[in-house]
């Protein structure tokens, strides 16, 4: 079976439980850069600790298909296209990276779920990947931060 096709799976389970169209469009996407990470945010997304994650935008000019779309759909896989779960984005904002706040850094759900974890291991995370992109990132970079909501749960 193809990655994808796995994803599509649980799309329309999810569509024929919920009432979805399954014309809908949706996203198919991991968290992070390591099978460890995409897998361990996820499953914060499952138990609900995590309600938001951030982006750095400049990336996600580069991969459209991953670029959140307000209300849209997304199917969050581990690193090797397992579906895990669906979310569905309910908040999009644009705020330089040094205007973040302790409360979205708390909905990430990550670390202590402090802001100064956050701080950190987001400030290494976009410095690793805008230099793999061969993009800037300082205190001013856009960042996209999300919020959304955990509708299904892969149970198959």
């Amino acid at each position: 079976m193809m990655p994808h096709e796995k994803a599509a799976e649980l799309w329309n389970v999810y569509c024929s439980i919920s009432g979805t169209d399954p014309a809908v469009s949706y996203q198919v996407w991991h968290f992070g850069n390591s099978a460890k990470m995409a897998r361990e945010l996820a499953e914060l997304v499952v138990s609900r600790k995590k309600t938001a994650t951030a982006s750095l935008a400049a990336a996600n000019a580069l991969r459209p298909n991953e670029t959140p779309i307000m209300d849209g759909f997304s199917v969050v896989t581990d690193i090797d296209h397992e579906p895990i779960c669906i979310v569905q984005t309910t908040e999009i904002r644009h705020l330089p990276f040094e205007e973040i706040d302790a409360q979205f850094a708390f909905d990430e759900g990550e670390g202590d779920l402090s802001y100064e974890y956050w701080r950190n291991v987001h400030w290494n995370y976009f410095t690793e990947e805008a230099n793999e992109l061969g993009l800037e990132f300082n205190e001013r970079s856009l960042i996209c931060c999300e919020r959304f909501r955990c509708v299904f749960v892969n149970e198959l």
